[in-house]
This record gives structure tokens, C-alpha cells and sequence, in this order.
């Protein structure tokens, strides 16, 4: 076994790709309802934790700080590059609201919840929690972002992985139950009774033809992406540095997502396979936080992680129910808005189609719509955190 750890570039790259590729391929090969309730991210994340523990990955490697040069800011202009803001509006209306009171009740909730366990946390678990406020603020590419604008380790990425994944089976099943009281919401909120035949028919009149990406499609999505990086590394080192609350770093992925969410407002956005090829990258960068976390750290600090953010998630839910109330909301909408905070495109399409067929696009342009607050409502709520550190 002289050959391990797999220490070159191209080794360490196809065991990454590799075991993300395997874990999709196995989701949709099998159709395992254990994928339902333990999604492929988080095996993503705990096999190359396994692997670099053991000594097949190393826990250290030039490639890893290369994917996070170049990874990250590429596939978060290519997430943002869908963003469809004015499509959102036009088709949820006060329901983006609803959403925004959960991203609200997000922000709240982390302080709360990291003050109620602090005593038996890590002094830098306020990071963790930051980097979790990204997931369920936006989704999987803020949770990278986050973690990279704070300088989170793979172990506080770990603990919002394994927070988030465990949550996640809690609060699905609430958002999916919640259909069975919907006259007794509707009642509650004071809903009109025309809203659901309102969203239908403006969610179908934003529906466009997609096509299979060309080779000058993705080639054209490569040079926004680079380009995009090139003028936000070159505006970041001119920018002031506010320790500890901007550094390079930081500057430079809020101005990527500056740019991602300015050229979603141009024709660019049309370019099929943005989303795609976005996503491919996230999970990759997911498997490198894996590779450099350490086992033993976050095993010690998991059981009262947990309760703190089972606490914040209540309390998120707190805040969408009040804004249900104030914006006269259906309880198909809000349990869809809270899933677009807490479990991304996904997730908000799995609970609208259960809720209501017709609002699946309408979810997922919600969820759209997180990815563009994301990073900058998850970074505020990070320093929440760390204030109360």
C-alpha cells in the first residue's frame, strides 16, 4: 500500500468526483427511500472524512486550496446566473415575503440557539452556525461560501452538514403534514380563497423552453464564470480590509455574488446549464471540506449542536407562521417558503408537490431567490454569532 495516502493532484480529484458521481448514480440507480431522509450530500461529506482519517486521503494538499480559489467562485456565478427575482414576485407575490420572514426568523434563531449551548461547544462553533445559517438561508453553494468567507474548518462545515442533514428528516415530514390543515390555516390567515388559481396561472405564463446544453453553451457559462472571478479578485484587493469582519476573502466572494445576481438581470441568464454544472461544483467542494475535517472534534461537539439548532429551527417556523398570519398567506405557500430557506430548490419542489402539483416551478424559483440573499443575510448571521461568542 506505498501508494497511499493518494497524494497527487489527479488522484486526489477522481476520488472527490468519484464518490459524488457514485452517490448520485446510487440515489437514482436504486431509488433507496433512504435518500429521502439522508440526501447524497452528506455521504459526500462523511465518506471523504472517513477516507482522509484513515490515511487514504491526506488531510492537507495544495489541491484543496486550489478548489478553493477556483471552485468556489465558479460555481457560485453559475447558481446565481438563474436567479429569476421579478419571475418570483410576479408569481408568489406575499409569499416571497413569507420566505423573507423565514430568512428572518433564520438570523434570529442562530444567536438564540448558539447562546443556549455555547458552554459545551468549541470557542469557534459560532462559525458552525454561521455556516449552517448559509444552508438554510439559500442552499448547499452559501453553505460553501459562508464557510469560506468566515474561515470556517472542516470540522464546524461538518457539524452544519450533520445539523442540517438530521433537521432536515425532522422538519420535512412537518412541512409535508401541513397540507391537513389547510382550511383550518386558511381560516387562521384569512387567506383570499382565489390565491392558489392567482399563482397557477402567473407560474405558467413564466414558463420557457429549455434545451440541452451545446458545447458553446458550457464553453460561454466557463467564460462568465473566469471572467466573473477575474474582476472580483481584482476589485477585492483594492478594497479595505475591516478585521475581523471583511478580509480579502470575504470581499471576494460577496463581490462574486454581486456579479452572479447582476448578470441573472441579463439575456446571459437564458444560457441553458448554468444550474447544472453549478451544482456539480458544489458537491465537489462539499467533498473537500470532508477531506480536511477532523473526526474527532466534531463528534464531541454533535449532541449539543443539535439541540441548538433544533431550537433555531423552531424558531425560524415561529417566524413564518407570522408572516403567514400578517400577509394573509396560504399554508401551501408557507410551508413551501420555509422549505426554500431550509432545504433549497430540492427540497421546496418535494414539499410543492405534494402541497400542490402547480406550484412546483413557483418553488423553485423561491428557492432561487435564496440563493441570491444567501451569502449576504448568512454572512450577517454569522457575525451575529460571533458577537455573542
Amino acid at each position: 500500500m506505498d501508494w497511499l495516502p493518494i497524494s497527487s493532484t489527479p488522484g486526489i480529484l477522481a476520488m472527490l468526483s468519484g464518490i459524488c458521481a457514485f452517490f448520485f448514480w446510487l440515489e437514482r440507480r436504486t431509488g433507496w427511500r433512504l435518500f429521502r431522509y439522508l440526501p447524497p450530500l452528506i455521504f459526500i461529506y462523511l465518506v471523504p472524512v472517513v477516507l482522509s482519517n484513515t490515511g487514504v486521503l491526506p488531510t492537507s494538499s495544495p489541491v484543496y486550496g486550489q478548489m478553493k480559489d477556483l471552485v468556489l467562485p465558479m460555481m457560485l456565478v453559475l447558481l446565481l446566473l438563474k436567479v429569476n427575482v421579478g419571475g418570483a414576485v410576479r408569481v408568489l407575490g406575499r409569499g416571497v415575503g413569507v420566505m423573507l420572514f423565514g430568512t428572518l426568523g433564520v438570523m434570529v434563531g442562530a444567536p438564540i440557539g448558539y447562546l443556549l449551548v455555547k458552554p459545551w461547544l468549541e470557542p469557534n462553533a459560532w462559525k458552525a452556525f454561521g455556516v449552517l445559517a448559509g444552508s438554510w438561508i439559500g442552499g448547499t453553494g452559501n453553505m460553501a461560501a459562508v464557510s469560506e468567507m468566515i474561515d470556517a474548518s472542516g470540522t464546524e462545515f461538518g457539524l452544519a452538514v450533520l445539523a442540517d442533514s438530521t433537521i432536515y428528516v425532522i422538519w420535512l415530514p412537518i412541512l409535508l403534514g401541513s397540507k391537513s390543515i389547510a382550511d383550518r390555516f386558511s381560516r387562521f390567515t384569512g387567506v383570499d380563497p382565489e390565491r392558489l388559481a392567482q399563482m397557477k396561472a402567473a407560474a405558467d405564463a413564466e414558463q420557457i423552453e429549455t434545451h440541452p446544453p451545446s458545447t458553446a453553451d458550457l464553453l460561454s457559462l466557463l467564460t462568465i464564470a473566469f471572467a466573473a472571478m477575474w474582476a472580483a479578485n481584482l476589485i477585492a484587493a483594492q478594497l479595505p480590509v475591516v478585521e475581523p469582519y471583511l478580509d480579502e476573502g470575504t470581499w471576494r466572494i460577496l463581490l462574486i455574488t454581486t456579479i452572479g445576481i447582476g448578470l441573472s438581470f441579463t439575456p446571459l441568464s437564458r444560457i441553458p446549464g448554468s444550474h447544472e454544472l453549478g451544482m456539480a461544483l458544489v458537491y465537489l467542494f462539499v467533498a473537500r471540506m470532508g477531506a480536511i475535517a477532523e473526526m474527532e472534534s466534531a463528534a464531541t461537539q454533535a449532541l449539543p449542536f443539535l439541540c441548538g439548532a433544533t431550537v433555531w429551527i423552531f424558531i425560524h417556523g415561529a417566524f413564518c407562521l407570522l408572516g403567514a398570519k400578517l400577509l394573509k398567506v396560504d399554508v401551501h405557500t408557507a410551508a413551501i417558503a420555509s422549505a426554500a430557506n431550509i432545504g433549497g430548490a430540492a427540497s421546496a419542489s418535494v414539499v410543492a408537490s405534494h402541497h400542490q402539483e402547480s406550484l412546483v416551478p413557483a418553488s423553485i424559483l423561491m428557492a432561487l431567490m435564496g440563493y441570491a440573499i444567501g451569502n449576504f443575510a448568512a454572512y450577517a448571521t454569522a457575525m451575529l454569532c460571533w458577537c455573542v461568542s
